[in-house]
């Protein structure tokens, strides 16, 4: 992965940690818990953390979604057997695999994500590319940690995260001429960034949506993360946010978003394509996948079903020759 963010290395406010901590830590419904000892058996002591996050956390239940969550371990080494996994996992974070529990006639499925501690930190903290940042500066809960270390660890990071996508994406905020912002501004623009920049570009309003639900918490991580932020914003008196930020450093930040966009949208076809070793029907959920947030059809054929990886490039030329990929 690139590296980025130039406010990795600044000290972090220690309330905007124990925000994270605090807000990780809220209860959740208790069939999430059925999966946690899944994911539990299947990794043992090599268990770090488990992180839930996304639209089955924001619904407070399963219904009939498929869960997310991730989970973070010691090393790949400790976490598979299976050599191809562990460099699968090492050459591209994170490994994505199916779960499905039944119990008292109920079923709960999930996909999880599986990544080292050390890959977590650096993912939230200097990747280039959002896809941990942005996931984890949002509401996320800590269902499991090993240990008060792996607590700590997991509670910095997600501070990371915050810091991290309000200095990488309050650099496109548009003004329009004004130098106020709210925080609603801030955060709806930052989500409408980092979905641009993976293969998964949300409806028309969804940033906003989501920005308007958690309004509260973002106001309270936006205002916790200001010392972090080496003066790009100014907090006014009557809640909102006065933009210090120059047209060099916009148009220099426009930039990285256009590289993001184009290295977003290949990452996460190879991460599909990967997938097919490792997500059970990987190849017709991928494909389903794709229709849905890019409109392009894939027909998979019993020759594609036989060589994933076959699959992926021809996913990638339909996708470069119908534009979604620029």
């Amino acid at each position: 992965m690139l590296q980025g963010a130039a406010t990795a290395d600044l000290p972090l406010p220690e309330s905007l940690i124990s925000e994270m901590a605090a807000l990780s830590s809220n209860t959740v419904s208790a069939d999430f818990l059925v999966l946690l000892e899944a994911l539990k058996l299947r990794f043992g002591s090599a268990l770090e953390a488990v992180l839930l996050y996304g639209s089955c956390l924001r619904a407070h239940e399963i219904g009939d979604g498929v869960v997310d969550f991730y989970a973070v371990v010691s090393s790949y080494s400790s976490a598979y057997p299976e050599r191809y996994l562990r460099y699968f996992n090492a050459l591209l974070p994170p490994n994505v695999f199916y779960l499905e529990v039944s119990q008292e006639e109920k079923t709960f499925r999930a996909k999880y994500a599986v990544v080292s501690m050390a890959d977590f930190e650096q993912g939230t903290r200097r990747w280039f590319h959002p896809y941990l940042w942005a996931r984890f500066a949002q509401p996320s809960r800590l269902l499991f940690f090993r240990d008060e270390a792996a607590r700590k660890r997991i509670s910095k990071s997600l501070a990371h995260a915050v810091v991290t996508f309000l200095d990488s994406t309050l650099p496109t905020l548009d003004c329009s001429g004004a130098t106020v912002t709210t925080t609603e501004m801030i955060w709806t623009n930052g989500l409408t960034q980092t979905y641009a920049a993976e293969l998964r570009p949300e409806r028309a309003g969804r940033a906003r949506q989501l920005a308007q639900m958690n309004l509260e918490v973002y106001s309270r991580l936006t205002a916790l993360a200001l010392p972090a932020l080496a003066g790009k914003l100014q907090p006014l008196s009557d809640g909102g946010y006065e933009c210090l930020i120059d047209d060099a450093e916009r148009w220099k930040s426009l930039r990285h978003w256009r590289l993001r966009r184009w290295q977003g949208k290949i990452l996460s076809v190879l991460r599909l394509s990967k997938a097919a070793f490792t997500f059970h029907d990987s190849i017709s959920y991928a494909a389903w996948k794709i229709e849905r947030h890019t409109g392009v059809h894939v027909e998979v054929t019993p020759m594609l079903r036989r060589h994933p990886l076959l699959w992926g490039f021809k996913v990638s030329w339909r996708l470069l020759r119908r534009g979604v990929l620029r």
